[in-house]
């Protein structure tokens, strides 16, 4: 086994090299963000310089987390580099020191970012995303609604099911203006039919206002407020309809056992939950996509050629994720497999091509 010395260098040097990458394209993308949004400023009220710098450094995050297996390839690929271009490997392999052996640390590395990123940097980026939405709804936003085509839910509570249509959706308030409900009971029989300009979610319950009732054994009636059971919270409501659809990790099996519980469709949130408990299988999958190419004695050339098929791996499988992903959403495959399938058979690959090129 590799001495522990020699291991935490090993260590050291990835995680050094993947937290310099991910920290230039963190950099980059906030610069890139602040300036978009100072362009969108324009005379917005309240869009001061200081404003917008706080609103990019809220959004970056969830955009940072979607390109971490990228600041893992390339740490790899720099580390692995690094360490051939000084010979160091070399006076490894010299010592009897396999690549397995040397490799091990980046992987434990990299199983450490996984768990790290899925239980603590995904519940930040989640918070401070929310913070965006509310900060940007205020400085950009006219009227609060969201507008466009009409607005279909469909929610079971303790009195049946009631499908629900509106014309526009204001995360900020939790209330849907142009609401049209149809109320069934327990056997999915109609019951009555709703009619009201607003309805606002409350917790455990939808409040109609001004609302017309109409149903089959009484004459239409007019209430100034009228109540209607419901098992959605107002957060799981603006993670359906919101612009934002910022959730944590943490907090994701509630969200799909509630939906699940209301008749909802849960397999967005599934295939979230299963995708944040695959993150470290990913980030193996493209350290030992790394090895793959980036283990050859650069005194006989070709870096160019290496680096180049590094990359043109890791883009093949972020596009074989993003691919299966969609297939999970569209509900083709299961969210357990669209999550796992892509790091699964990278890893697979990787691993043959190692004890091809290190032990065959």
């Amino acid at each position: 086994m590799i001495g522990r010395t020699l291991g935490f260098y090993f260590a050291r040097r990835f995680a050094l090299a993947v937290l310099t990458v991910f920290a230039t394209i963190f950099l980059l993308i906030y610069t890139l963000d602040f300036v978009e949004l100072m362009r969108r400023a324009g005379d917005a009220a309240g869009a001061s310089i200081g404003t917008m710098a706080k609103l990019a450094l809220y959004r970056t995050p969830a955009t940072a987390e979607r390109v971490i297996p990228f600041g893992v390839l390339f740490g790899a690929m720099t580390s692995f580099i690094a360490l051939s271009r000084k010979l160091e490997l070399v006076v490894a392999r010299a010592a009897g020191i396999s690549a397995w052996q040397f490799i091990a640390p980046a992987l434990l590395v990299a199983l450490t970012l996984g768990i790290l990123i899925a239980a603590a940097f995904n519940p930040l980026a989640s918070t401070l995303k929310d913070r965006a939405g509310t900060l940007e709804a205020q400085i950009f936003r006219r009227g609060g609604a969201t507008l466009g085509k009409d607005i279909w839910l469909r929610q079971r509570s303790v009195d049946g099911e009631a499908i629900l249509r509106a014309s526009a959706f204001d995360p900020d308030t939790n209330t849907m203006r142009g609401v049209t409900a149809f109320v069934m009971d327990q056997n999915n029989q109609l019951l009555e039919r709703i009619e009201a300009p607003l309805a606002a979610l409350k917790t455990g319950y939808w409040r109609f206002e001004q609302a017309r009732v109409v149903s089959l054994e009484v004459e239409p009636e007019n209430h100034a407020a009228y109540l209607v059971a419901s098992n959605l919270t107002p957060e799981e409501l603006r993670s359906l309809l919101g612009p934002g659809q910022a959730v944590s990790f943490w907090s994701l099996p509630e969200i799909v056992n509630r939906l699940e519980l209301a008749g909802l469709d849960a397999t967005r949130y599934r295939l979230m939950y299963q995708t944040l408990l695959a993150r470290p299988a990913l980030l193996i999958a493209m350290v030992l996509l790394a090895a793959c190419f980036s283990l050859k004695f650069l005194r006989s050339g070709g870096l160019a050629r290496m680096v180049l098929g590094g990359v043109s791996a890791g883009f093949g499988l972020y596009v074989a994720t993003e691919v299966a992903q969609d297939l999970g959403n569209a509900g083709v495959v299961s969210a357990a497999f669209a999550a796992w399938v892509a790091p699964s058979v990278a890893s697979a690959l990787g691993v043959l091509t190692l004890l091809h090129k290190e032990d065959g």
